[in-house]
């Protein structure tokens, strides 16, 4: 099951989280979410994602380039700033540190959970905060709520499956 909420976090940042169970191992969650150039294929508000250095491994530091429909520029820089390995990753904006992208993934046995926290900044007071909020952010909140399902239904997928034998 997915669960998707939108708050208005601090002053001007509009926050949305979402959450899914997964039935796979958090290794293979990881390196599912590590592969930056595929989030556009579950991420329907990215238009592109590409890494800057695409043949040096994803870590701290590394410099990722997000084309996205969340309000903001067309083209926007992020870097790493948190890493840890089958656990934790999370990108700030390099001209905004109220952009940020967020997923952290817990082991539950064989299990995982995935949690992703979208944080982006909102401005021109608290009406166009709220209006922005009513228009863009339920968009933006059904389409992660979406993607987390589009994620799962990736990360689970396995070609011997005799429900899928015929595929």
């Amino acid at each position: 099951m997915s669960v998707a909420t939108g708050v208005l976090d601090r002053r001007g940042t509009q926050t949305l989280n979402a959450s899914v169970d997964l039935d796979s191992e958090p290794e293979a969650v990881f390196s599912l979410l590590c592969s930056v150039e595929k989030w556009p294929v579950w991420l329907s508000f990215l238009r592109s994602a590409r890494r800057v250095e695409s043949n040096a491994p994803l870590g701290l530091g590394s410099e990722v380039v997000l084309r996205s429909a969340v309000p903001g520029e067309a083209e926007e820089l992020y870097e790493v700033d948190q890493f840890i390995s089958n656990h934790h990753l999370s990108l700030v904006g390099a001209y905004s540190v109220r952009r940020r992208v967020e997923f952290r993934v817990e082991r539950k046995t064989s299990r995982s959970r995935l949690h992703m926290r979208l944080c982006y900044p909102q401005y021109h007071g608290k009406v166009a905060a709220a209006i922005d909020g009513w228009r863009r952010g339920r968009r933006v909140l059904s389409q992660l709520q979406s993607a987390m399902v589009n994620f799962k239904g990736l990360v689970e997928y396995r070609r011997h499956d005799a429900a899928l034998a015929d595929l």
